[in-house]
C-alpha cells in the first residue's frame, strides 16, 4: 500500500468519527423526544403486563366453570338416586323372601326387575361399594352402626357385618356403608 492510500483512509476514518460524534450530541428536542419515546415504551410493556395478567385470568376462570358444570351434570341426577336407594334395598331383601318359597318362576320374574332396576342405576353413575366382613374400617366409606366384642382378634377394628350396603355415584360417596365394627 502507498502512503497516500493510507493517508486518505486515515482521513476518512478521522472524519467519520466525527460524524459519529456529531450524530451521538443530541439537540434538547432530540432528547425530550427520546425521553417520550421511553415512556411511551414503559407505559406501553406495563398495558401488556396488565393484558397478559387479565387474559390468564381469564382462561382460569373459564377452566374452573368448566369443571364445575361438568361436576355438576355428573351429580345432576344425585336426589333422584339416593331416593331409589330404599326399592333397591327392599328388592334385596324381597328377593331373599321369595327365594325361600321355592317359587322359580316368580324368582325369576322379581330377578329381571331388580337386575333392570341395577342396570339402569349403573348407568346412572350408581355403584355399589365392596365391603365384607374383614375389610378395615374406614371413616370415609363406613358408618359404624354398633360395636361388637370381635369374634376373633383378627378382626378387631375391623368390619365384622354389613348392615346396609354403600354406594358411589360417579366416585362420590352417596350413601355410606351401615357395618357393624369389632372391638
Amino acid at each position: 500500500m502507498s502512503e497516500q492510500t493510507i493517508n486518505d483512509e486515515l482521513d476518512q476514518s478521522i472524519n467519520s468519527e466525527e460524524n459519529i460524534e456529531q450524530t451521538n450530541e443530541a439537540t434538547p428536542q432530540e432528547e425530550q423526544s427520546i425521553d417520550e419515546n421511553e415512556a411511551i415504551k414503559e407505559q406501553l410493556n406495563k398495558e401488556k403486563e396488565q393484558y397478559l395478567r387479565l387474559f390468564a385470568e381469564f382462561d382460569n376462570f373459564k377452566k374452573r366453570t368448566s369443571r364445575e358444570r361438568i361436576d355438576i351434570f355428573k351429580t345432576a341426577n344425585k336426589e333422584v338416586i339416593t331416593a331409589l336407594l330404599p326399592v333397591l334395598d327392599d328388592f334385596e331383601r324381597g328377593m331373599l323372601q321369595i327365594e325361600k318359597s321355592g317359587d322359580e318362576s316368580l324368582v325369576t320374574g322379581i330377578a329381571l326387575i331388580q337386575n333392570k332396576l341395577i342396570d339402569t342405576l349403573h348407568g346412572k353413575g350408581l355403584v355399589a361399594m365392596d365391603v365384607k366382613a374383614g375389610d378395615d374400617f374406614n371413616t370415609d366409606l363406613h358408618e359404624a352402626i354398633t360395636q361388637i366384642p370381635a369374634p376373633t382378634d383378627d378382626l378387631k377394628g375391623k368390619v365384622v357385618d354389613v348392615i346396609e350396603t354403600g354406594y358411589f355415584l360417579n366416585e362420590v360417596v352417596v350413601r355410606y356403608a351401615k357395618v357393624v365394627v369389632g372391638m
